[in-house]
């Protein structure tokens, strides 16, 4: 045999233990990631296994591409969704996709459909049909994966339960590794504001299932149907009131996803205040925010930090009408969040979207044209959803 003799050897890509392959996967993009689950079906099913998905989740929320969804609306009212980098000096669009609206029940000509928050990767979806409120159809949505999954229909409707008000929220139970959304439910035909408690109801992605939570769980209080949800630190978070004495009492209504118990955090105190308040609640950094809107200005506070009632601090107050940033007359209806560097996202009149430092109060056009229900929040791409049979066609 010759000392020359050279031997090739190649190994097949099939025969790479799955450890290699989930080395080399979760650096490939979305898209690229999905193409190869087409490869063969050990790769498929190791790309839907749930633990590959955890994974990929966990090293996209670790390398630092910073991005911010928007939900915007086209030149012609078409409602879209893009990403922007905010690592980048431009603010370059990362991704944008439309919203499935060819799903049966997302027909634009029947219904309206709004985000009612995100979280790693997945939206929530929440659509009305024009001529009955209470008629809703909640969907979650990876537009990365473009899968749709139709929730089932809640347990309290106004056939059970006659009118209500619903405010929606949805997040990531740390405890059980589990996608919830909460719905509080305040029933207007037996409504007292001094004595009544909403209904609450949990939908919970691996069971596909909605379940009613104890009566007298929540606290005496109503909510606000409209005014956005924040999940921060394994909890929902809304502003909330009671009525006693015949003063409004204004507060945060928390919900631990985990645990599954209600407690408030205290607002910032305003002397002589006795009337329902008009606010909403964000995210600042790993804490939250209070949007304030009171006798012609915009208050911005910060908690900063999180649960400690006397950290709350007046960072920023902007009226409404004022010699602003696009010219005379620019007014501020509405901030919507924040970006990770600590500055807030505004929405000035005519939609004109800008970031504000609240230190050095500079300002930034974002070139970016908002409309009435956009909003702002942090995103990651993910694969999550992917390994469920959905229920509505697929989206890609």
């Amino acid at each position: 045999m010759s000392d020359n003799t050279t031997t090739n050897l190649i190994i097949p890509w099939e025969s790479l233990p799955n450890e290699i392959l989930t080395n080399i996967f979760v650096f490939l993009p979305i898209k690229s990631i999905i193409i190869c689950t087409s490869v063969s079906k050990a790769w498929k099913s190791l790309i839907k296994n749930p633990t590959f998905i955890s994974t990929h989740l966990h090293h996209s929320l670790n390398k630092n591409q910073n991005l911010l969804f928007f939900s915007l609306r086209s030149e012609n009212q078409k409602e879209f969704c893009a990403l922007h980098n905010e690592d980048d000096a431009d603010f370059t669009q990362h991704a944008r996709f439309d919203y499935p609206f060819h799903a049966p029940d997302l027909d634009p000509h029947n219904r309206k459909c709004r985000v009612v928050g995100t979280c790693n990767g997945l939206l929530f979806l929440s659509s009305v049909f024009h001529l009955d409120p209470h008629n809703n159809s909640l969907c979650l949505w990876n537009p990365c994966v473009g899968k749709l999954l139709k929730l089932p229909s809640p347990n309290v409707t106004y056939a059970t339960h006659g009118g209500f008000d619903a405010s929606i929220g949805f997040g990531f139970d740390p405890k059980t590794k589990d996608y919830k959304v909460v719905r509080v439910v305040t029933l207007l035909e037996s409504i007292d504001l001094e004595k009544s408690r909403p209904q609450v109801e949990v939908y919970t992605l691996s069971t596909g299932q909605w379940r009613i939570l104890r009566t007298g769980l929540a606290p005496i209080c109503a909510l606000f149907r409209r005014d956005p949800q924040t999940f921060i630190n394994g909890a929902l978070h809304w502003v909330a009131f009671r009525v006693s004495d015949k003063k409004f009492h204004n507060f945060v209504l928390v919900f631990d996803l985990g645990e599954e118990v209600f407690h408030e955090i205290h607002l910032p105190e305003f002397p002589g205040h006795t009337r329902l308040m008009s606010g909403s609640i964000s995210v600042y950094r790993n804490s939250i925010a209070l949007f304030q809107k009171d006798n012609g200005f915009l208050h911005i506070w910060v908690m900063k930090e999180y649960g400690v009632v006397s950290s709350w601090t007046k960072v920023l107050s902007l009226p409404f009408s004022s010699q602003g940033f696009l010219g005379v007359g620019d007014s501020i209806p509405r901030a919507l969040g924040f970006r990770r560097n600590g500055e807030v996202i505004l929405k000035l009149d005519g939609g004109h979207l800008i970031s504000q430092d609240l230190e050095t109060q500079e300002m930034k056009d974002l070139r970016i044209i908002g409309f009435e229900k956009t909003i702002v929040d942090y995103y990651v791409e993910s694969l999550v959803l992917l390994d469920k049979a959905a229920n509505s066609a697929d989206t890609y």
